[in-house]
């Protein structure tokens, strides 16, 4: 009792002499008079205090990588915590505006994000683990019930969850191997859930309070603002289009070509359902339809489970599968498939692809991210928004990005990636980035450095 006492007096003496030096680490301007840190800002502090110091603390024993990633969670708390002051003292911007406020959180988040690209490292798992989690700070661009997103207090919740994929892999890996990393990921969890989620749901249950009577915002650093509703963008390369890039084009043309796609109707969806199991399969609308080839490692799914999850396994030869009667509060997970091609119509959280082979797949917006894991010869294309595209351990992917994904983070890891963009004249060829998959090691003035090796026309 008398240590949680005293380290609430240190975080009150933090608080007061950070309102009398003044300043914005984020890089903004903000007015830091005793009227900013109201009862909300107070709260947040004692949350950095309790949890954030949690896992520095904890991580401090393992030092390293791990380290080094907890002490970027703390940056990005204490950046939040800079823009929670400044909402109470500005005007709610437009999207663009949005968009510049929330820059200096987003460059944290992609500081992250960096330390999982590349050749993995030791601590890949504790990399992931950290990148997922920390999308939970997003609940601060929350703008209301149209905006795309989960209410703040279940995007909290969401964005944990992303991030337990990795974490179990640490408890797995460590469990008879060293209690600190153990620790790690329960203080780290305790952060987020109940932390934050706590945090959210006291004090801004339907999002950021913005000051209607306040200064507004600069939009001049801000990207494009995203799509109402974004167009496919064209393809008119000169080179023959075969396989999944023919079918990327048909999507693109405009043409009727979702008349023979897969839908899910009224009546397959777990709240109209007579059994009410919660899953719900297409091969129970489609009896009458020619059942795909079971693979080795199961039979093929095309469900929604919960109401939240769409999992589609197994999927051989099917070039006509299309989600879209889909939300922003669900996620898609595409497991074992080869040779098929996804169509998803809407906004979704999340979209992974596992273990699949010679699978396309086009959706338009994401809030949190895209992932590829153990694929082959895939073929991806965004038409809209996804703030992250993830690409773990994949040979051979082409990923199209629309003239409104051009901002997106995209991470690698023992992938072979070419990117390509929309010409900046309309009409005109797709332009191609080879992403670098080789490094040049030198070891120079003391330290090593590296560089990727040039990709070269022949």
């Amino acid at each position: 009792m008398e240590e949680k006492l005293i380290s609430r007096l240190e975080s009150a003496v933090t608080r007061l002499e950070s309102l009398s030096a003044g300043g914005f680490s984020g890089g903004g301007e903000i007015s830091r008079d005793a009227s900013a840190a109201g009862p909300s800002i107070a709260a947040f502090d004692d949350l950095i205090s309790q949890y954030v110091n949690n896992v520095i603390s904890v991580a401090e024993n393992i030092g390293g990588q791990v380290l080094d990633i907890s002490k970027i969670i703390e940056e990005a708390f204490n950046v939040q915590k800079e823009l929670l002051v400044e909402i109470s003292q500005t005007q709610k911007p437009d999207t663009a505006g949005l968009v510049a406020f929330l820059k200096p959180l987003n460059d944290v988040v992609a500081k992250l994000c960096a330390l999982t690209e590349g050749r993995q490292s030791e601590f890949f798992n504790h990399q992931k683990t950290g990148a997922d989690s920390i999308a939970a700070l997003m609940w601060i661009a929350y703008t209301g019930k149209n905006c795309g997103m989960s209410m703040p207090t279940a995007h909290v919740e969401e964005s944990w969850n992303m991030s337990e994929f990795y974490s179990n892999k640490i408890l797995v890996e460590y469990k008879n191997k060293d209690p600190n990393h153990v620790e790690w990921v329960k203080v780290l969890k305790e952060l987020f859930i109940p932390g934050l989620k706590d945090y959210v749901k006291a004090h801004y249950p339907l999002g950021p309070v913005w000051n209607a009577s306040g200064k507004t915002i600069a939009t001049n650093r801000g990207g494009p603002p995203p799509p109402q509703a974004p167009a496919a963008a064209q393809s008119s390369s000169s080179r023959p289009q075969q396989g999944m890039s023919a079918v990327f084009d048909e999507i693109n043309s405009g043409k009727s070509v979702t008349s023979g796609l897969r839908k899910v109707t009224a009546d397959m969806k777990s709240k109209n359902r007579t059994d009410r199991s919660g899953v719900v399969c297409v091969a129970q609308k489609e009896s009458h339809a020619k059942k795909p080839s079971v693979t080795k490692t199961g039979p093929p799914k095309f469900e929604l489970q919960l109401g939240r999850k769409w999992v589609v396994e197994n999927q051989i030869g099917q070039k006509e599968l299309v989600i879209d009667d889909c939300d922003a509060k669900q996620t898609i997970y595409v497991y074992g498939c080869q040779n098929s091609v996804l169509q998803v119509i809407g906004k979704v959280n999340n979209i992974t692809l596992d273990k699949c082979s010679k699978m396309g797949l086009v959706f338009e917006d994401v809030v949190a991210a895209c992932e590829l894991v153990n694929c082959n010869s895939t073929e991806v294309q965004c038409q809209g928004v996804a703030p992250t595209i993830s690409i773990d351990n994949t040979e051979g992917c082409q990923l199209y990005l629309s003239k409104y994904s051009l901002e997106t983070s995209i991470t690698t890891a023992k992938s072979e990636v070419n990117v390509l963009v929309p010409a900046s004249e309309a009409g005109g060829d797709w332009i191609e980035h080879p992403l670098p998959v080789q490094y040049i090691h030198v070891y120079k003035d003391g330290q090593i450095v590296t560089t990727p090796m040039d990709h070269s026309g022949g």
